[in-house]
């Protein structure tokens, strides 16, 4: 299992955003209360991967769920998952389309 760090705050959401101008990271939008995303999870935290993985649970980091809606111009849905490069959404994707096979091809297809 990989492990990732969560994002509780807006500040944090900010560096992060930040210094996806220099590496390119992996976020997911969790739901604790969905079996969908805890399955979501699953695929998340066994994907192999060289880049930094985050976690922002939703329904108690609100307010940072929001602002990535906001500053990636997607829609909110959890679970959901990001491939952020220069501070841009370059791939997402949500609820059972999340899985180890399709975050390696995303990888890979964006090279990253």
């Amino acid at each position: 299992m990989n492990t990732y760090t969560e994002i509780t705050t807006l500040p944090q959401w900010e560096d992060v955003l930040q210094q996806s101008k220099e590496k390119p990271f992996l976020l997911l939008k969790h739901s604790t209360t969905c079996p969908v995303s805890a399955a979501a999870y699953r695929e998340f935290t066994s994907t192999e991967t060289e880049l930094d993985l985050y976690l922002v649970k939703v329904i108690e980091s609100r307010p940072v769920s929001n602002e990535i809606e906001s500053n990636l111009s997607v829609q909110h849905k959890s679970p959901q998952l990001f491939l952020v490069a220069n501070e841009e959404p370059v791939w997402h994707t949500s609820h059972w389309n999340i899985t180890q096979t399709n975050i390696a091809d995303a990888i890979q297809h964006h090279q990253v």
